[in-house]
């Protein structure tokens, strides 16, 4: 694909194979050949200017591409060819060959021996003669063109891709900018490296079947796709947020099922609420909010984008939801009434920011592409008490530590790559959402915090008040992290300046390894993710509405909540409850929220130890559910956690975690002999000498884990 090697020019005497429409003088009209017919043999006539070149073979295509119809393959782009003889054709095509692309240069065919390029506007490249053009053609096209199966894709510098106009003084200039024509998508690519990834990008997924339509051809029609009993339209690149205006990612959907889990958790302490999907795209969060929920919530889906505005509207007829738009119904919703209409909802084309200040609502959800720091103070200005914020961010790079230097602007965090980088980035960015909601006087609980795959997802409780802000600007703390041991622990409170924080560290790094050993992380969230009684309802809801993808991880975050194995946790998931006792379990849950306003829930110990970087080597480690008993036996709280598939949650130090994975760790090679009590002594000598290394370091320090 990246070879660029450069053609050479084929003689003159002989007539070439061309894949487009073949010149002819003005005297002597002849009509074009059928397009892309690789053996054509109508000659030119001699009379024409166009000098004549030499044929070439055509190579073969693949499968994918050779099984492609010739009337969508006649429908590329002309800057897409086989070989350079017929780019040079193409400047030769009289006016109307080849369309609206070639009608730009057409004034310019006056002169018999001046010609002029296709790929180029007649204000960047005048008509010049033949031999002028080829190697213009040659040397700026078609070297740096992209090779794929069989095709070269050049550069082009049409007005294809709209360029957004600047203002230099009191005129306004809009410049061409040059780009690459995608042979399997539409796309248009600016840099050649780009369209090299994008092609590549092509490839991993198998897309190696050419789908592309002109511009000038109708759209092809929208695909509809079908999730938890709710149609949508997407458009056809629909998972390429680069190139389409309404982003819908499959991968998405345990995003989307665990946020409308809270919403109907919510729901059951009070009705209606007003939700809001700020980012709407196609809508599908916010269609499956009103379909499922019916009048327990009035759903507003914004989107600042004016094709993905009307793309909500479209799914929301097709799921026959009314449409409001600025407070009147559309006509179409009037008729779909009549067939027995769900529910209406709100589509709004508004900048999230100013439809957050302008309007108040009791569950918001954010979910912009990328960082979401740039709407979190306008979703705290307006959430009413009580109320639900749910984050999703997607910027993994910055919150695993991979662009530390995005981590420091957007979150104003130091952060590093550790062991436990996951929960890091959850911390990282209840830290960001509890600052937003301190700044206007709001405190906040943090429901539950998931990291999984590609996106960090965090549901925060608004609680009203100066106090309640206070109490949560407290729990917003600096960790120190040992980069030998990997040992970590948040500094104590206080404002006095620490004569040796390596004090604090339950391990003895600083003072075995020469220089400094440990590093100053956040600031982060300090306190607990979870809460054990709002993830049980979240259960209930997710069995009462048959969400079945989503009840393991809901159970896993249960577990965790409670740092208990789950054989040890009780987990009440009624599934056979009539409505008579789902009323009396609303009452219940509604005075309970009136009294405690929140769900009380047991803190669990911050971090988790991945099994396999504490790993002893030579030694076999026991397996992981044999080592959660043996940690518990221990007396320590125990549980797995869903940041780390081989992570534990506990609250025992590092040591003591060592010392227990040593005891129950198996040699790798024994040499054929059997353990002789000397060996099982050392070991036990070892666990020991560990253990009251542990112990001592404790009382001399007398400080806590969390």
């Amino acid at each position: 694909m990246e070879n660029m090697a450069e053609e050479e020019l084929p003689p003159q005497e002989e007539e070439a194979q061309v894949r487009v429409p073949t010149p002819a003088p003005d005297s002597a009209p002849v009509p074009a050949p059928a397009a892309d017919s690789a053996l054509d043999s109508a000659p030119t006539p001699d009379s024409a200017p166009a000098p004549a070149l030499a044929p070439a073979p055509a190579p073969a295509l693949s499968p994918s591409l050779a099984s492609v119809p010739e009337e969508a393959e006649s429908k590329r782009h002309i800057s897409i060819q086989r070989r350079l003889a017929d780019l040079e054709k193409l400047a030769f095509v009289t006016k109307g060959d080849v369309g609206p692309a070639s009608s730009l240069n057409s004034e310019n065919l006056g002169t018999e021996n001046s010609h002029t390029c296709p790929l180029c506007p007649k204000e960047k490249f005048r008509a010049c003669s033949s031999q002028k053009l080829r190697r213009h053609l040659q040397n700026l096209h078609w070297k740096i063109s992209v090779e794929f199966e069989g095709y070269r894709m050049c550069i082009c510098h049409l007005a294809c891709r709209p360029v957004k106009p600047t203002i230099v003084g009191e005129q306004i200039s809009s410049k061409l900018g040059a780009h690459y024509h995608c042979i399997i998508c539409s796309a248009t690519i600016t840099r050649r490296t780009d369209m090299l990834g994008h092609v590549k990008r092509h490839v991993t997924k198998g897309e190696t079947k050419s789908r592309y339509i002109a511009a000038s051809t109708a759209k092809s029609s929208n695909e509809i796709l079908k999730e938890a009993d709710t149609d949508i339209q997407v458009c056809p690149n629909y998972s390429i947020p680069q190139k389409t205006d309404s982003y819908f990612n499959p991968k998405m959907k345990l995003n989307r099922q665990i946020i409308f889990c809270t919403l109907a958790a919510l729901t059951e302490e009070r009705k209606p609420l007003e939700c809001l999907d700020a980012f709407g795209a196609t809508g599908i969060m916010g269609l499956q909010w009103a379909k499922h929920l019916g009048n327990a919530v009035k759903v507003t889906i914004n989107d600042l984008n004016e094709n993905s505005v009307t793309l909500i509207q479209k799914n929301c007829h097709l799921n026959k939801l009314k449409v409001v738009v600025d407070s009147e119904e559309k006509e179409e919703g009037d008729t779909l009434e009549e067939d027995g209409t769900l529910g209406d909802i709100q589509v709004t084309r508004m900048d999230a920011n100013v439809l957050m200040h302008l309007r108040s609502f009791d569950f918001i959800h954010l979910d912009p592409f990328g960082t979401s720091v740039n709407y979190l103070d306008s979703a705290f200005r307006n959430v009413r008490n009580l109320g639900i914020v749910s984050v999703t961010s997607t910027d993994t790079s910055s919150l695993y530590a991979k662009a530390q230097h995005v981590a420091r602007r957007h979150y104003g965090c130091n952060i590093v790559r550790t062991e436990y980088y996951k929960e890091l980035a959850a911390r990282i960015v209840v830290a960001a959402v509890a600052r937003a909601a301190a700044r206007c006087n709001k405190g906040i609980e943090v429901l539950f915090a998931v990291a999984l795959e590609h996106f960090v997802l965090v549901v925060v409780r608004v609680l009203r008040g100066p106090t309640s802000a206070d109490e949560t600007a407290k729990k917003i703390q600096y960790l120190i992290h040992c980069q030998w041991c990997e040992e970590r622990i948040f500094q104590k409170d206080g404002n006095m300046v620490e004569e040796n924080p390596y004090r604090q560290l339950p391990c003895n790094c600083h003072g075995s390894m020469p220089g400094k050993t440990a590093i100053e992380l956040g600031p982060l969230w300090s306190s607990s993710l979870f809460n054990t009684g709002f993830l049980k309802r979240m259960l209930f809801e997710s069995l009462h509405h048959g969400l079945d993808d989503i009840q393991p991880l809901i159970k896993t975050l249960i577990f965790e909540s409670e740092c208990t194995p789950q054989s040890q946790c009780s987990v009440h998931t009624p599934s056979n409850l009539n409505k008579q006792g789902k009323r009396k379990s609303s009452e219940m849950i509604i005075n309970t929220a009136k009294k405690q306003k929140t769900d009380a829930s047991a803190a669990h110990p911050p971090f988790y130890y991945n099994i396999h970087r504490h790993s002893i080597k030579g030694m076999n480690m026991p397996k992981l559910k044999k080592f959660l008993c043996c940690l518990s036996q221990a007396g320590f709280r125990v549980s797995r956690t869903h940041f780390d598939p081989m992570g534990i949650r506990t609250d025992a130090p590092l040591m003591q975690f060592k010392s227990i994975l040593l005891k129950y760790s198996t040699p790798t090679y024994t040499g054929g002999q059997s353990e002789s009590p000397m060996q099982l002594a050392s070991e036990d000598t070892v666990a020991d000498r560990v253990e009251m290394s542990v112990n001592d370091k404790a009382e001399a320090s007398g400080c806590r884990r969390w």
